[in-house]
């Protein structure tokens, strides 16, 4: 699994891989702010309705 390094480094990448696999994502739902990682990681967890670690499994 990435670390946040790992994604803050390829996050427009990672973004967009998020965004064409789910198209119900807006560019609000996977805007990195510094500091607010875990906030968007939890909006991401509800709209999807997968965990954290199910949503970057897909991309490995």
């Amino acid at each position: 699994m990435p670390n946040s390094t790992e994604i803050q480094g390829g996050w427009d990448e990672f973004k967009g891989k998020l965004k064409q696999k789910y198209a119900e994502l807006t560019d609000d739902d996977v805007t990195y702010e510094e500091g607010k990682e875990d906030e968007m990681w939890g909006k991401l967890e509800q709209k999807l309705g997968k965990a954290k670690k199910e949503i970057l499994s897909l991309f490995q």
